[in-house]
Order: C-alpha cells, then sequence, then structure tokens
C-alpha cells in the first residue's frame, strides 16, 4: 500500500492522548485549558496535513510511513481513504472549536483530559477500516461519555442501557458475520445485528431518547463532541454498506427517512432549545443515512457532502446556542428574548450556520441537499418529496427559534452578551468554511464522489454484482429533461477520476458517470445537454 510522506495519522491520535495525560497533572483549569488547545491545535494541523498528503498521492487509501503498528500487529490498521480523509479534519476542527470556545466560567466543570481522550478515540474510528478495529474503537468511544455523566451526578441508566444494547449488538453482529459464510443464515442474523446496532448509535426512531436524555444532563459542549461527527453513519459505511443485501439498505433508508421528518416535526414545536437542537441534529443525520444507503452514487455524494456540511453548520450551530446559554442560562423557546440588539454577531451566524444546515444556496450545503434530493427522487419519487418536505420543516424549525431568541421587546441584560475573542475567532474560522464551501463547492464534491465510486465498488466486489438493482432500473427509465446546478457538477466528475491510477475503479466511476449523464442530463430528443 502507498505509504504517506509523514506519519500524520499516529501523530494525530498520540498528540491528543498525550495532551490528555498532561492536562491530569495540572490542577488549574486555565493552564488545562491553555494546554489542551495547543495539544488539540496540533492535532488539527496534523489531521489536515494527512488529508493534504494523501490528496498529492492521488490515490484511493494509504497508510502512514514508519507504520509502528503494522510492524506489532502485521496489519494495516490505521489506514487513510477517500472516505476518511475529511472526516479526520471534520473531527479535529469540532474538538479545537469546541475547546476555543468554552467560556472561562465553565471551564471548572469541563474535563478537558476527558475531551481530549474522546479526540483520541475518535481519530481512532475514522483511522480505522478493519471492522473488528473499528468495532473495538466503536465500544470503547462510549465509555468516556459515562464517567463524565458519572462525574456531574447525571442519571446514567438511559445511556448504559442503550449503550450496553449498542456494544452488544456490535460485537455478536460482527462475531456472526465474521464465523460464518456469506448468505447463509447467521451471516444475515450477523448482518441485522450491525444494522440494529448502527441505527441505535444514529439516534433512529424509536431508540433515539439516549441523545435526548444525553443532551440534556450532559455538558452542551461534551453532547455536540459526542454526537455531531456522526461516527453512526461511519460505522454504517464501514460495517454494513459493504455487505448487507438490499433489503437491509432499504429498511435502513426507510427508518432514516421516517426518523428525519418526525424529528423535524418535533423540533418545529419544541419550547426549549437543547431539545429543539437534538431534534434537529437527529432530522439532519438520519437525511445523511438516507442518501448512504440509497446505494447509488449521486445519493451517495449527496450525502457525503451533507455530512460534511451538517458536521460544520450544526456544530457552529451548537457552539452558538452554548454561548448564549452560558450567558444566559437555559433558553426557553416558549417566549420572545430579543437578544440581537445585544449579541448581533451571535445572531447573525445563528441565522448563518442553521441556513447552512438546510442546504441554503451560496453556504456548503446546497450542492450536497441538491444530489442528495436528485439522488432520492432517482431512487423513489416520494423519498424525494419526503426529503424536500423534511428540509422545510427543518428550515421553519430554524427561523422559528431565531426569531424567538433574538427579536421581540429588549430586555438589556446586566452582562455583556457580545462574543469574546476566542469565541469571535471560531465564528469567523466556521464563517469562511460555511461560505467558502458554498461559493467553491467543486472540489469538496469531486473528494466525495471518489468516495462514493470506492463504496459502491468495494459493495459491488463483495456481492459479485454489477450494479445496484435500482440503478440499473434507472438506466432503463425514461431520460428527464432540463440539467440541474447539482448535476451539471456531477457532469464534470468524470473528467476528474484520470488522476487516480487504480484503473478498475476508474473504470467503474466512468460507467457510473456515463449512467448518471444519460440518466440525468439526456434531453427528450437525445440531443446532449449544453
Amino acid at each position: 500500500m502507498i505509504q504517506l510522506h509523514l506519519p500524520w495519522l499516529e501523530l494525530s491520535i498520540l498528540l491528543p492522548l498525550v495532551g490528555a495525560l498532561a492536562v491530569l497533572r495540572l490542577r488549574d483549569p486555565d493552564d488545562a485549558r491553555r494546554v489542551s488547545l495547543v495539544f488539540s491545535g496540533l492535532c488539527l494541523l496534523t489531521s489536515c496535513g494527512a488529508w493534504q498528503d494523501f490528496a498529492l498521492l492521488h490515490t484511493y487509501e494509504a497508510h502512514d510511513r514508519w507504520d509502528v503498528i503494522e510492524r506489532v500487529f502485521g496489519e494495516d490498521l490505521l489506514v487513510i481513504d477517500e472516505l476518511s480523509a475529511p472526516l479526520l479534519s471534520l473531527g479535529a476542527l469540532i474538538y479545537f472549536l469546541t475547546l476555543l470556545a468554552t467560556m472561562r466560567t465553565k471551564i471548572r466543570r469541563f474535563s478537558f483530559a476527558s475531551t481530549l481522550l474522546s479526540e483520541t478515540i475518535l481519530l481512532m474510528i475514522f483511522s480505522c477500516r478493519q471492522p473488528w478495529a473499528v468495532v473495538a474503537m466503536l465500544v470503547v468511544g462510549t465509555i468516556p461519555q459515562y464517567f463524565e455523566l458519572r462525574r456531574r451526578l447525571k442519571p446514567t441508566r438511559v445511556y448504559v442501557v442503550h449503550m450496553v444494547a449498542f456494544a452488544g449488538l456490535l460485537l455478536g453482529g460482527q462475531t456472526l458475520v465474521t464465523i460464518s459464510s456469506q448468505g447463509s443464515y447467521w451471516n444475515t442474523a450477523g448482518i441485522i445485528a450491525l444494522t440494529l446496532a448502527v441505527l441505535l448509535r444514529n439516534g433512529v426512531v424509536p431508540v433515539h431518547c439516549w441523545i435526548t436524555d444525553l443532551f440534556e444532563h450532559a455538558s452542551f459542549g461534551g453532547a455536540l463532541l459526542r454526537v455531531t461527527p456522526m461516527v453512526g453513519a461511519y460505522g454504517a459505511m464501514r460495517l454494513v454498506f459493504p455487505i448487507a443485501p438490499d433489503w437491509v439498505l432499504h429498511s435502513i433508508s426507510i427508518l432514516s427517512l421516517a426518523t428525519a421528518i418526525y424529528a423535524a416535526g418535533m423540533a418545529l414545536v419544541q419550547i426549549e432549545a437543547r431539545r429543539f437542537f437534538t431534534y434537529v441534529f437527529l432530522s439532519h443525520s438520519s437525511l445523511v443515512l438516507v442518501g448512504l444507503e440509497l446505494a447509488t452514487p449521486i445519493g451517495l455524494t449527496g450525502a457525503l457532502c451533507v455530512w460534511l456540511s451538517v458536521g460544520l453548520s450544526l456544530t457552529g450551530f451548537g457552539l452558538t446556542l452554548r454561548s448564549i446559554e452560558a450567558r444566559t442560562g437555559r433558553l426557553s423557546l416558549a417566549e420572545f428574548h430579543g437578544l440581537y440588539a445585544q449579541a448581533p454577531v451571535l445572531a447573525t451566524f445563528f441565522l448563518l450556520t442553521g441556513l447552512a444546515s438546510i442546504g441554503f444556496p451560496g453556504t456548503v450545503g446546497f450542492v450536497g441537499t441538491e444530489m442528495l434530493v436528485e439522488g432520492a427522487v432517482m431512487a423513489a419519487p416520494w423519498i424525494g418529496a419526503i426529503v424536500v418536505a423534511t428540509a422545510a420543516l427543518n428550515g421553519l424549525a430554524m427561523l422559528h427559534a431565531y426569531f424567538r431568541v433574538f427579536t421581540g421587546a429588549t430586555h438589556p441584560a446586566t452582562i455583556d452578551l457580545n462574543g469574546r475573542a476566542p469565541e469571535r475567532f471560531a465564528i469567523l474560522m466556521l464563517t469562511l468554511l460555511i461560505l467558502g464551501g458554498g461559493l467553491w463547492p467543486q472540489p469538496g464534491v469531486v473528494s466525495r464522489y471518489h468516495a462514493a465510486a470506492e463504496l459502491v465498488a468495494a459493495r459491488q466486489r463483495h456481492n459479485g454484482t454489477s450494479a445496484p438493482q435500482h440503478v440499473a432500473q434507472n438506466a432503463d427509465a425514461e431520460p428527464k429533461g432540463q440539467a440541474t446546478g447539482a448535476e451539471s457538477v456531477v457532469h464534470q466528475l468524470p473528467n476528474d477520476l484520470g488522476q487516480h491510477g487504480d484503473e478498475q475503479v476508474i473504470a467503474l466511476g466512468r460507467g457510473l458517470a456515463d449512467l448518471l449523464m444519460h440518466e440525468t442530463l439526456a434531453r427528450p430528443d437525445d440531443k446532449p445537454a449544453e
């Protein structure tokens, strides 16, 4: 396997771990915060270095140079590929910005050592591709949150029950898949167990109450860090998607679709800000899962784009709510607070991140949402209609929350509601990414298209099929009319595949692109689209 130029992955994983050990020796919370920021910032730099190094190699996977873990275990446990490359940077960025935006009034109750340890586990998850390594890290990743709830003297029963069920399904399912032959009864049972595990981890209805309970009892920052990277979706793509039969993927899509519209409706009627954010997040993460399990290149590409855009925008949205809550206490949406005059920067960022999460034009989520809707319509028109209705409900919920928090009669506060310099820096960084990704989407979309083509190829190699059933059906469908903006982006993708050396995947990518072009760009009179 091709090597990176430096051991970026090992550095990204070790830096927060070393930082956690260093923070444990400190007694001053201010020192702990400064040390945590240094190590988390270095981790962000090395993860971005891994992404750029990988992009320069023009390959589909690579591992560290001087890989110590490979020498010890004899396997490439730490691998970076098209799927995981941006997720590593996204995870490191979420942790760094959350630490940066933590106010001094909260640092005595915020566990920096536990946060850095969680960052190490998250980056381990995103660096692993071996199924058993992913399973082990997903199970280990549930432990730090349990100790945080214990440390805050909060109830843990709901969290423990769900996480024990998650770990049991994950370990049992992977064991059955490993020891049984493909297509056997036990193999199918193992796949079903893995599917239930990732649905539980992703908070699909009716096993979503552990996430609402987490936001209720954990710190807002801690809960944000546990859910916004969406490790449940990563587990679905590594453990379920390559081996699951079509009917399992369809079942995941239907359950996720029901969760998405249910959570969007619930977000619209919430009167408490944290619960509102929880349901908005559940709706968006379920939409990502809908696109991932459509198993079509355009649906997968759209879902992978939405994964990144939702990770950025809802992290920013959550950090804004957290900043307001840190100054005013728990926010109620049952009344108007009129905070715009006292916190115009937070108000602007609240609206920007909220609109970005629903795919507002000009923001990072626009192209991904457009492609997700297109992929859903290609699979079944009624799925596309529900995805659009879900996005509309989420948009209404965002505007409802904005008007409740920032409009109405002004009540002068006795404290300064303007953001501090670190908070403004975090807001500026996220604003640049959200607007930059919206105005220049092509590199991100091309990267996600390559990842989608690789995932589809892996699934086809495992199943020995030439194309998913509904893709083949779509290939025979009547051509449609005018191309949309997202289709135009897809139209440009095949030319970029030539940068890679894997001829098999190139051929697959071009075949899928030709299929998409025939499906989406052909005109009724069979003339090529301009």
